[in-house]
């Protein structure tokens, strides 16, 4: 599977030249072993009818290895996108072609929930908006989202009009799909159910992140599994309740020892916006989520594997991988 790769490799770089044929051998193992493991996970996660594949789990930070923030579930052939960082687009296009999952390609894509209006969770809204209308989204985009969210998506159609007007009125051919740019948007401003269809019911979890009023979570009920997916959060009691044994809780993080590194006004900032890995190992221990999956890793100069020791070393004993783009389960 494509994140046990992702840790084998860092494993060999971790393990290093120097420790000669016994460490060698020992990752010869491992990759053995992982290899069967993974090819057990696909075929797991093939047979579930509710999936979840990240999109992008990165930050503001620009780290080519990482698109800003987005995640689809997806059930059966329908996705249900979840925060538009920049590239979303063009990696559900990757998922499609690399992945098999059809739901993916870019004129299905026609449904985002936000969880908060941050820019590195909605520069990609754009591109959702116009490059699916493009490539024959047959309908407009339903977006989900906080109060504001309605006002930024009339600036970006605004932003767009001459755009518009040229691939409406000139010689493209869009009769068929000509107003497929518009978005149907609906601000959630209370918890409980936002949506819901013959696939699933989701709803809006309060999250606490800084100073923003509203910032939500998702839950995502499908035909098989439950998927919960924090968006931006520090401590969030509302989200341990979410989870409740559910089957993925995708949860934001940073680094315990990264974060000492950093000056008193962003350790402030960080402290009030966002979950240590050590808040997170006790959110997970009391939510007892089958998998968690940590994303917009803050590391600031750790790695994934320090990451993950600070969360199991904080207590959490159950199974836990940290998240790359395109990873699927």
């Amino acid at each position: 599977m494509r994140s046990r790769a992702h840790r084998v490799v860092a494993l060999r770089q971790h393990a290093g030249g120097s420790h000669g044929w016994r460490v060698r051998w020992g990752i010869a193992c491992l990759f053995a072993l992982l290899t069967c493991l993974g090819a057990a996970d696909v075929a797991a996660q093939e047979s579930y009818r509710t999936r979840v594949v990240l999109l992008g789990t990165g930050t503001p930070n620009a780290d080519p290895e990482r698109s800003g923030p987005a995640t689809a579930v997806v059930v059966d052939d329908r996705a249900y996108l979840i925060d538009a960082g920049p590239g979303v687009v063009r990696r559900a296009a990757q998922a499609a072609r690399d992945l098999g999952v059809g739901a993916l390609r870019v004129a299905n894509l026609d449904r985002v929930f936000l969880t908060h209006l941050h820019s590195d969770h909605t520069l990609g809204l754009p591109d959702l908006v116009f490059s699916p209308w493009v490539l024959d989204r047959p309908g407009p985009i339903e977006v989900y989202g906080p109060p504001g969210s309605a006002d930024m998506l009339r600036h970006i159609e605004a932003a767009y009009g001459e755009d518009i007007r040229i691939r409406s009125d000139g010689l493209e051919p869009r009769e068929a799909n000509r107003d497929a740019y518009r978005t149907q948007v609906t601000e959630v401003s209370e918890p409980g159910l936002v949506y819901q269809d013959d696939l699933v019911n989701v709803y809006a979890i309060p999250v606490i992140h800084g100073s923003w009023k509203y910032s939500w979570g998702y839950r995502f009920e499908g035909p098989d599994r439950t998927i919960v997916i924090s968006g931006d959060a520090a401590p969030s009691e509302a989200l341990v309740a979410a989870c409740d044994g559910c089957d993925v809780l995708v949860h934001e993080v940073y680094s315990d020892s990264g974060f000492l590194t950093r000056p008193p006004a962003w350790q402030r900032y960080h402290a009030a916006f966002h979950t240590s890995a050590t808040q997170l190992a006790d959110i997970a221990t009391r939510a007892r989520p089958a998998l968690l999956v940590v994303y917009h890793q803050l590391l600031w100069g750790t790695d994934e594997y320090t990451l993950i020791q600070e969360i199991t070393d904080a207590g959490y004993r159950g199974r836990v991988v940290s998240g790359r783009d395109l990873d699927i389960w």
